[in-house]
């Protein structure tokens, strides 16, 4: 019964997506052109169509310059979204980025499942979950297999998983069927495993001896990393349309942000599951169409005591993580999780627009509209785009024509771009100087 029960919410939630919201990233392989200064690449230039923007700079700020923190060498990307807090700021990469290693770590996406965990890295491990469940460690110098495990058994069909994080040892996995796993990170042994009965489509968060899930119901569970005891749960409004997949919590200094489809997030203590505050990004629009849909599928990010939060219904916020007062807001929608860095965060929004925001006063320093058709003329094949991170004066974005750009951070302009071999719905990742793109067919690519 339970599987059936999870066949059928499986394929309601599939039919909606498809009905909905259908994104194809598509990516390759080459080079980048260097940041400015480097001396441009040999071969043939492409033009890149830049269509209207309509976000424009805010006026007030005038010549002001940005000013980043200087890029820090990142040795770890422990969870969805990088480090708990999901605030990663300036990282350290080489200038010019060269294919280092390519592998295939399993199945990909097909009509009925969704290649949907962002790889993580420990200690020289690079963890994988393929769209059947299956788990692989690799070594990050040379992606060769260290082990394996499929947590799929026969009877599991059809289903969307969620995704993996590292805590203290163990590597936490969220399953389409509602499991939580844990692993032994060296061995890949079972740990422990916990039913909750239904489907996890968002990663887990692990922080202070907890690991935090979300189930597609709005319930989210804090489990004691340990033996998978159930410590506490909270319960938020149910969405019954919904994009596929999820954002994870963020966690820090005691306090769990945990973002809900219903465009509700949520701040409960971390020890007890006490409720501090709740917001809401959810839509005010009248409108029937996908803008009216309110989920949060891009992570909240902790930053020094701000809560940073964007809905699909054009709400981008900051928050006091301690009161839960709102500081500013800004009329912008977007899936992609923000980037934070110094006193700045850098966004897509769902206009396909990269755009650079003060951190402290939500001003708009800059935006570059992003191409959005493959036929301009007649709007047709839609662009979609994923990221930004933010690596050596680079922030690294691609999208659904096989293409990942760097773009200045400091004032918008494309500086280059390498090609990619597949679709990309998953944001890359950076750990130990090396850039990483999984695309839909799950070949996983370094470059460094």
């Amino acid at each position: 019964m339970r599987q059936t029960i999870t066949k059928i919410l499986n394929l309601i939630t599939t039919l909606k997506w498809i009905n909905i919201f259908i994104i194809f990233m598509l990516a390759g392989c080459d080079k980048f052109i260097g940041v400015k200064g480097d001396p441009p690449l040999p071969g043939k230039r492409v033009s890149i169509l830049i269509q209207e923007t309509k976000i424009k700079a805010d006026k007030t700020i005038g010549s002001k310059n940005i000013i980043l923190p200087t890029p820090s060498y990142n040795s770890d990307w422990p969870q969805s979204g990088g480090y708990p807090n999901h605030a990663m700021h300036h990282m350290e990469i080489g200038k010019k980025i060269e294919e280092k290693w390519t592998i295939n770590i399993g199945d990909g996406s097909t009509n009925n499942e969704r290649l949907m965990a962002q790889p993580i890295v420990y200690n020289g491990y690079l963890y994988t979950m393929d769209s059947e469940t299956t788990v692989n460690a690799y070594n990050i110098d040379n992606g060769n297999l260290i082990w394996s495990r499929n947590l799929t058994s026969e009877d599991e069909e059809n289903h969307i998983n969620g995704g993996l994080a590292y805590l203290d040892g163990n590597v936490y996995v969220t399953t389409g069927v509602g499991r939580v796993i844990a692993l032994d990170a060296k061995l890949g042994k079972t740990q422990w495993e916990r039913d909750l009965f239904v489907p996890l489509r968002s990663a887990p968060t692990a922080r202070d001896g907890r690991v935090f899930v979300i189930t597609i119901t709005n319930k989210v569970y804090a489990l004691d990393t340990s033996a998978g005891t159930i410590l506490w749960s909270s319960t938020g409004i149910e969405e019954t349309t919904n994009f596929l997949g999820g954002a994870s919590p963020a966690v820090e200094k005691g306090v769990v942000i945990v973002p809900f489809s219903s465009g509700e997030i949520v701040a409960l203590k971390v020890e007890n599951g006490q409720e501090l505050w709740r917001e809401s990004l959810s839509s005010r629009s009248q409108n029937s169409g996908i803008i009216s849909l309110s989920a949060i599928r891009g992570h909240p990010v902790i930053d020094r005591g701000i809560v940073f939060a964007i809905s699909n219904a054009q709400n981008f916020i900051a928050v006091n993580l301690r009161t839960g007062r709102r500081i500013w807001s800004q009329k912008i929608g977007g899936i992609e999780t923000p980037w934070v860095a110094g006193n700045y965060i850098f966004i897509l929004s769902n206009n396909n627009e990269l755009i650079a925001i003060e951190r402290k006063t939500g001003r708009i320093h800059w935006a570059t509209t992003l191409p959005k058709w493959r036929k301009p003329a007649d709007r047709s094949g839609k662009i979609i785009w994923t990221g930004p991170l933010l690596a050596s004066n680079r922030l690294i974005i691609a999208n659904s024509i096989g293409e990942a750009l760097s773009i200045s951070p400091y004032t918008g302009k494309i500086l280059g771009k390498i090609k990619l071999p597949d679709s990309i719905t998953i944001s890359p990742i950076i750990a130990a100087n090396t850039l990483f793109f999984l695309s839909d067919d799950a070949e996983l690519t370094a470059f460094q």
